[in-house]
């Protein structure tokens, strides 16, 4: 009796142990397809100051000595000098003279000081303040025509000028304004810093999101245009090879495209919970004007054909992101 009992066992014990070896496979693989993510880039700008845009200070006095000033808006002070402290009316005329000459002085000073926050009136060396914005929009991958849209702006895109730049920002926006019935995910922030400690931060943040990627399959970086093709891409047509391959190909499922800006100024997007926001938040990036555009990063995956984003990779990696 207990060897029949063993003999119909063992069947059962053989097939529980092939499917755990099916299983064990299926998972092991599916943590090289989970980390086997391509990516897009494109990307340029600088926070260094250029030399064209120092401030030089007007001055006042006329050189050579004293006398009037035709075009320096008042006496110079050489000339009103010697006459200090002569008698009669004469000297007070010079005297109120002296005074005006001084309130011009510090009234230009003062407007000079407190015009605007642009890079020509101020000069770079006042360290002014500078806005790092990142927005993020998840799709469903029945969006694909939004990956040859972004390869296109890549390989054809001007990233060595600011014209350049702000044109890139434009078009990524255009492009996924024109996909709303794909939109699923979606997240956005906006951090201030100096200028001396901007780049830092932007670089950080741009590291961060390219770390996601196992590979960056193409990038146009500074006009410096790079295409790669993905080691461990999956096909995208053909028959299964093996049982385990249904385990280990999961559905591509999403498309994440981050924008990262460095924007002079004050700029902040807005919280981001419904499409409406996200509409919102996407037309004000893609206008930033190009003297106001310091840096950008514009980052996409999957890039290559046939590769995937599921779900898990998403909730790992994407966390943040808000269902909109």
């Amino acid at each position: 009796m207990r060897k029949k009992l063993q003999q119909a066992i063992k069947p059962l014990l053989k097939s529980l142990f092939v499917l755990s070896l099916v299983f064990a496979l299926a998972l092991s693989h599916a943590d090289g397809a989970l980390a086997a993510r391509s990516g897009g880039r494109i990307g340029g700008g600088s926070f260094r100051m250029p030399s064209s845009r120092t401030y030089t200070p007007r001055t006042y006095a006329p050189p050579g000595g004293g006398g009037y000033y035709p075009g320096g808006g008042g006496f110079g002070f050489p000339f009103l000098i010697p006459f200090w402290g002569i008698g009669g009316g004469f000297g007070g005329v010079f005297t109120i003279l002296i005074f005006l000459a001084i309130a011009n002085f510090l009234v230009q000073s003062f407007r000079r000081a407190s015009s605007g926050d642009t890079l020509e009136d101020i000069g770079y060396s006042s360290n002014p303040s500078i806005s790092i914005a990142r927005l993020q929009v998840g799709m469903l991958a029945n969006g694909r025509d939004l990956q040859p849209e972004l390869n296109r702006i890549a390989e054809t895109a001007d990233t060595n000028t600011p014209e350049g730049r702000a044109e890139i920002l434009q078009e990524t926006s255009l492009a996924l304004l024109r996909h709303p019935e794909y939109w699923v995910y979606a997240g956005s922030d906006s951090k201030q810093a100096r200028l001396a400690s901007a780049e830092g931060e932007f670089n950080r943040l741009a590291l961060a999101e390219r770390s996601k990627f196992s590979e960056e399959t193409l990038s146009n970086v500074n006009n410096q245009l790079k295409e790669a093709s993905p080691k461990n891409a999956l096909p995208s047509t053909g028959e299964l090879e093996n049982p385990t391959q249904i385990f280990t190909e999961g559905p591509g499922e999403y498309i994440i495209v981050t924008l990262l800006a460095a924007t002079l100024g004050n700029f902040q997007l807005p919280t981001i919970n419904n499409t409406e926001e996200l509409r919102q938040a996407l037309r004000q990036i893609g206008s930033i004007p190009s003297d106001k555009l310091l840096a950008l990063e514009v980052l996409w995956t999957p890039q290559a054909e046939g590769d995937t984003l599921t779900s898990d990779d998403l909730l790992a990696e994407y966390a943040d992101l808000r269902m909109v």
